[in-house]
């Protein structure tokens, strides 16, 4: 369950133990942040060049030969998409034997019934409609659910789809085929392949843009550290302003 700090630091750590007088808590931990950053280069380059194989540039003057531009930008997108689903698989295995927050993405508290009290709290808390935020150790539940539908699941099917058309390339004989071939069974049509993962993209984009609002609106308006957490894994609690 996502720790909720109601105070200063009014809150339990990882092990249960009393935080009160602790002004910062350590969250997230350096392979989380490492792939946090590395994902979302990854995910960048990504949305660019795969813009650009799905609406490719006007052509270019001069010979043929003597360009190779859309093999730049395919090499990169296959170059990236390979580092996201080895950083995907890495974090997998770091969900295991990290801390507890370092699970919080994969799953959703569907039976915890404050869960979804806390949930609806953070939705009028970015509605501006109450007026002061409750502090959370790590993900807030709000969070915790758009990271799993808007990151999760759409980085699993942006790498299972983008696998299975670079098998296309590669031959019915190659192991990307043997592991994701199954989903031309899904949609026989490769173009329609093409069609969601390009909407797939779209998923992304929009998720990158509202993660990085409410990452700052969060870091100036709760009085937490979001964006610096990041970055040295410590969640800092600020003293709340005077009214």
């Amino acid at each position: 369950m996502t720790e909720s700090v109601t105070e200063k630091v009014a809150a339990s750590d990882s092990h249960g133990e009393a935080a009160v007088s602790r002004q910062s808590v350590y969250v997230y931990e350096a392979p989380v942040r490492i792939w946090h950053w590395v994902n979302a280069l990854a995910i960048v380059i990504l949305m660019v060049t795969g813009y650009f194989i799905g609406s490719p540039p006007p052509t270019l003057s001069g010979e043929a030969s003597n360009h190779f531009l859309m093999g730049y930008i395919r090499f990169a997108h296959f170059a990236a998409g390979q580092v996201l689903a080895v950083g995907f698989l890495m974090r997998i295995y770091w969900a295991f034997v990290g801390n507890p927050h370092s699970r919080q993405i994969f799953y959703i508290p569907f039976w915890n019934g404050r869960f979804w009290k806390e949930w609806l709290h953070e939705i009028w808390w970015y509605s501006f409609m109450v007026k002061h935020p409750k502090k959370y150790i790590g993900h807030n539940p709000l969070a915790q659910f758009s990271m799993f539908f808007a990151v999760v699941l759409p980085t699993i099917f942006m790498i299972t789809t983008g696998f299975a058309l670079y098998a296309e390339g590669a031959g019915i004989d190659s192991w990307q085929y043997k592991l994701f071939g199954w989903v031309f069974s899904i949609w026989p049509n490769s173009q329609s392949v093409h069609t969601w993962h390009h909407l797939g993209m779209w998923v992304l984009v929009i998720f990158m843009i509202v993660h990085i609002y409410v990452a700052v609106r969060e870091d100036i308006m709760s009085r937490q550290s979001i964006i610096s957490s990041m970055i040295s894994g410590e969640r800092l609690f600020k003293d709340e302003e005077a009214e």
